[in-house]
């Protein structure tokens, strides 16, 4: 089975407009360039869900707009379900949904049911399909108690799930989210988390690439995530990958009783928080478990009782924050596929 989005060279740069006191002052001189995207590579599994992360500017709505026919590339090549978007843009088109954060583009005195009805007619759902799939996808993102209320009197969260049911209406097989619960209070957020982790993806198959600047979101859904900044893909895999990448140590919290003062050469001590009876430890091991086993050992060894061991993550901001920082270093993918 292809990937379901399939992303080779691609590179987009834009020609900035030059203001009327420029082009006076230098009429002959040439506009400024701006490249969005400089020749990244990116592949998306066919049912999973896939976190693009980045600072704004980094490409990532540049990225999502050219795999939904928006914008049009410099160069380079994409594919969305085995289509070319450039020269198979329908059959690209038909298979993907785009949802934003933004609901500008509903009819704000229409009803949610009569903005979806004419979305409908706009992505081609057959007129004796159209009513029953609005109804069937209102139902879906639970927005079918206020379907013939005006768009306008729509919460935040009423607007976005119904957004996502109109992405929805011609049944695309991959949903491309732009920082979809940005403007969400947490319960909405979670709703619409739920949403697309239980019903879209793992109940319908769908395949979903979303971009978020919500760390904790992208690490609780995403199956892999890839990192941009400067219009490149800087790190891409799993987050257990792109840590390891970061970190090549594994580091643990353990706390004994009595108070043991470790000896050994197979890990490193970084810090001693004195307890009553015991003490808890913070150390540092080569990944692959021989330190870890050899600490353990010790303790038992000097009669200690192990009260509670749990392993320390690199924080996904600070994976984040160093991935961003590099300037000229290419990508460095925990898994390219």
């Amino acid at each position: 089975m292809p990937d379901a989005i399939e992303v080779e060279a691609l590179t987009k740069v834009y020609v900035k407009r030059r203001s009327l006191p420029q082009i006076i002052r230098r009429p002959f001189g040439a506009s400024e360039r701006v490249t969005a995207l400089a020749g990244i590579d990116l592949q998306v599994r066919t049912g999973e869900i896939f976190g693009l992360l980045g600072p704004n500017g980094a490409g990532k709505t540049t990225l999502l707009k050219i795999l939904t026919g928006l914008v049009v590339p410099t160069r380079g090549r994409a594919r969305v379900a085995g289509h070319d978007v450039l020269h198979a843009g329908v059959a690209a088109r038909s298979s993907i949904g785009f949802v934003t954060s933004e609901e500008r583009s509903f009819y704000w005195r229409l009803s949610g049911r009569e903005n979806l009805h004419f979305f409908g007619r706009l992505s081609n759902v057959p007129g004796r399909r159209l009513r029953q799939r609005c109804q069937e996808l209102m139902d879906q993102v639970e927005v079918s108690a206020f379907a013939d209320r005006p768009f306008m009197d729509y919460s935040s969260g009423m607007k976005q799930r119904l957004a996502v049911a109109r992405a929805l209406l011609h049944d695309p097989r991959v949903l491309v989210m732009d920082e979809p619960t940005r403007s969400l209070d947490p319960s909405a957020a979670r709703h619409l988390r739920t949403l697309v982790r239980d019903v879209l993806n793992r109940q319908q198959g769908k395949t979903v690439l979303l971009a978020t600047h919500n760390l904790d979101e992208a690490e609780s859904l995403c199956n892999r995530i890839a990192i941009m900044s400067r219009a490149q893909v800087r790190r891409l895999g799993t987050v257990a990958e792109i840590r390891a990448l970061e970190s090549p140590k594994e580091r643990y919290r353990v706390e004994v009783a009595p108070a043991f003062t470790p000896h050994g050469q197979a890990y490193r001590v970084l810090e001693t928080v004195p307890g009553p009876g015991g003490a808890a430890l913070t150390l540092e091991f080569d990944r692959g478990g021989e330190g870890l086993t050899r600490f353990l050992s010790d303790a038992l060894g000097a009669s200690c009782r192990i009260i509670a061991c749990e392993r320390l993550q690199l924080p996904l901001q600070e994976v984040f924050d160093r991935a961003v920082a590099m300037e000229d270093e290419p990508a460095r993918p925990g898994s390219l596929r």
